[in-house]
């Protein structure tokens, strides 16, 4: 049976890690896009932490995109985070083939690595990194996303209708990715 593709465009967020003695609220949040006919179909989550570390978001935002599909599908999942992306591809298959154990010390984040694995059994995901902050105009929404989500301390519960359209118009508003064609199929 022919799976569903999807978009996701992930990225995570931590206030104040610059500070040692305090709790660093977080966020992870991203863009689901699937398209339509003559459309892209997009929703939006998001979740927070009262006290974590951009690592641990990271997972957390493939995770809730992972668990909030209904059947499985491929995923064609992008994410500036280095950690998360060269987890999935490379890490995680030598720390299974080990017992969950790694060269030298233990694993960081282990419960959500094996979640995540959980997860990722279920559909044909294709991680690919994204330098941040580079002007991606997907990567950016998800990073407004999970800053929001950080700094508001909210979660979306789920996917939600998206507001990239709203967004991309008031970024546009301000003379930014004027170029950027999001009517067009994944393919163009």
């Amino acid at each position: 049976m022919p799976r569903d593709t999807v978009y996701v465009h992930a990225d995570e967020s931590c206030l104040g890690n610059q500070f040692r003695n305090r709790a660093n609220p977080g966020g992870a949040a991203g863009l689901v896009e699937v398209w339509g006919n003559t459309m892209w179909e997009r929703r939006d989550y998001w979740v927070w932490e009262p006290d974590t570390t951009n690592n641990r978001m990271a997972l957390r935002s493939a995770l809730e995109a992972l668990r909030s599909l209904k059947r499985p599908c491929v995923v064609h999942f992008v994410s500036d985070s280095q950690y998360l992306v060269k987890g999935i591809g490379e890490w995680l298959p030598e720390w299974k083939r080990r017992g969950w154990r790694r060269r030298s010390g233990p694993i960081e984040n282990l419960a959500l690595w094996k979640e995540l694995d959980a997860a990722l059994a279920r559909h044909d995901v294709r991680v690919r990194w994204l330098r941040g902050h580079a002007g991606h105009p997907r990567n950016e929404y998800a990073n407004f996303l999970a800053t929001t989500a950080a700094r508001e301390r909210s979660s979306s519960g789920g996917l939600v209708p998206s507001s990239f359209d709203d967004w991309l118009a008031g970024q546009r508003e301000r003379g930014r990715y004027l170029e950027f064609r999001e009517d067009l199929p994944p393919e163009a």
